[in-house]
């Protein structure tokens, strides 16, 4: 699994240009939201967003700004998880699920210490993650996934049942992006 990979899998999962109604994001293409274009530079029409363009922005914004290429090198499928929850809820969320799951997983502070769920990539949170991997071994990557799923799950039937023009869209978040 390669960054270039990971993208050419979320442009083809999410397809080109739609205009939902229920959708607060509007305009997207390629699962680029028109805020997001225009706060980096794309002034035209969202319709002929270039594929290449919204790549682009996918491994800028989602996988090397949030520092997840280091979180790879230690749990490629951790890593996989939160580019594509990034892209989906924010970075911040992502890796925030990230570092509650940690403190969650460390048995009250005998495995590693809890850190701050500051939704950034840094050392402590390397430093939990390598002590968790250590700790648990290999099979530890997917119960840290399971337990980043949890949290994205239970994050999106908030959001459906916070908002329930929200439903239109549970569905599909679900089926494609837990599990």
């Amino acid at each position: 699994m390669t960054i270039e990979s990971l993208v050419d899998a979320v442009l083809d999962r999410e397809g080109g240009y739609t205009n939902h109604p229920a959708d607060r994001g509007g305009e997207t293409n390629f699962g680029i939201t028109v805020a997001v274009a225009r706060a980096h530079g794309y002034a035209g029409d969202m319709r002929h967003l270039p594929r290449a363009t919204a790549a682009a922005l996918y491994r800028r914004l989602y996988w090397h700004r949030p520092g997840y290429g280091r979180v790879a090198t230690r749990a490629p499928l951790i890593a996989a998880e939160l580019f594509d929850t990034g892209i989906n809820m924010g970075p911040g969320v992502a890796t925030g699920f990230l570092q509650r799951a940690l403190n969650a997983l460390n048995r009250a502070g005998s495995d590693y210490p809890d850190i701050a769920v500051d939704t950034r990539i840094g050392p402590r949170t390397l430093a939990a993650l390598d002590a968790f991997l250590r700790h648990r071994g290999a099979a530890g990557e997917r119960v840290l996934l399971k337990a980043i799923e949890a949290l994205q799950g239970e994050r999106y039937l908030h959001l459906a049942e916070s908002r329930p023009a929200n439903e239109a869209f549970l569905y599909g978040w679900l089926a494609n992006r837990i599990g």
